[in-house]
């Protein structure tokens, strides 16, 4: 495994309910995620993020002085907590076990934002529109990154003076805005509910299944218990509802996509991420989305100018929390020089 300098050596974490993802980052380079750097464990395996990572460096040999963790959950200053998992993540406690001068906590979604720039055209895959070439870090830039997964993740990347900002928002949590007759009954039926039906009551993995139940009730119809992975296996093999169930869904994601951009003036770009796009990708590609994304009104033409790509990288937590690496802990690092591709 590639070993930088010590004092440019920062170690990253993507730690979600299940899974934790370490890796280095080296803030000297401009490609700063070191590749062959990467181990996975399982979360339930160690009793703090603490143990994990002094296991992660003891495995390795790696020697590194800060280190920036990207969680599933809410950061509150020093202090995080995971959801689905009893681990809370204190800072200072990390700092002393680990022997750390300094150690950021950043949101999962916010490390998604920050892997935006150092996506290269290898690493996404078109949705529509023109043709997506990455930009230099000097060049300013205001990006939309939307999600969905269990939940629908939205937010942005702002690039200023050769810096990187993420908008860590909670999109997924607006109102859900219906366009068309059949998506008001949908709406009205979860609003019986849910009551307040929110974007993220459609737009993730459950909101498969919701758009599924809603179809199923308004043919008189009672699906029974359904789950995702149900709903896409059947429209693999075929099933009527299924597909319809994904040609709603696509629609409606790519209307939220575009309200995003509107909201943001993210009129450089919009990234796909979460776990549903790169095993749903050949259908997205095909939908309506990109039909809906366009349409609004007056801003259709200036629509139709944004290119909207699918994040494929493998790692893209830890790609984003490279990314923070090199903004919190890469000191004066030339900024004149091109994102390269990661």
């Amino acid at each position: 495994m590639t070993s930088p300098d010590p004092a440019q050596c920062v170690l990253l974490a993507d730690i979600g309910g299940t899974n934790a993802r370490f890796a280095l980052a080296d803030t000297g380079n401009d490609v700063p995620l070191i590749k062959d750097s990467y181990r996975d464990y399982t979360v339930a395996e160690f009793p703090s993020l603490a143990d994990a990572a002094r296991h992660y460096l003891d495995e390795t040999g790696a020697k590194a002085s800060n280190g920036v963790f990207a969680v599933a959950g809410r950061v509150d200053g020093d202090e995080a907590r995971i959801t689905n998992h009893p681990w809370v993540i204190k800072v200072p406690r990390l700092r002393s076990m680990l022997g750390f001068e300094g150690v950021k906590l950043i949101n999962d979604f916010a490390a998604q934002a920050m892997a935006v720039s150092l996506l290269g055209p290898e690493d996404v895959a078109q949705v529509g529109g023109p043709r997506w070439t990455p930009a230099p870090i000097t060049k300013q830039r205001t990006y939309a990154v939307i999600g969905p997964g269990t939940g629908l993740g939205a937010g942005g990347l702002l690039i200023r003076d050769g810096r990187r900002f993420a908008l860590e928002a909670e999109g997924g949590h607006v109102s859900f805005p219906p366009g068309t007759p059949e998506e008001i009954e949908i709406l009205q039926r979860l609003s019986r509910q849910f009551g307040r039906v929110s974007n993220e009551r459609l737009i993730c993995g459950p909101g498969l299944v919701n758009i599924h139940r809603a179809l199923s009730e308004m043919a008189g119809e009672d699906p029974g218990p359904m789950k995702p992975a149900d709903v896409t296996a059947r429209a693999a093999e075929g099933d009527a509802r299924c597909l319809h169930t994904l040609d709603v869904f696509f629609a409606v994601f790519g209307a939220i996509a575009g309200d995003l951009v509107l909201t943001l003036g993210a009129w450089d770009g919009v990234f796909l991420c979460g776990g549903l796009v790169p095993r749903l990708l050949n259908q997205l590609q095909r939908s309506g989305f990109r039909q809906r994304f366009e349409h609004k009104g007056r801003f259709s033409p200036a629509m139709g100018n944004i290119p909207v790509l699918a994040n494929l990288h493998p790692q893209p937590g830890l790609l984003g929390a490279a990314a923070t690496a090199v903004e919190v802990f890469g000191g004066t690092r030339d900024t004149t020089t091109a994102v390269a591709k990661a």
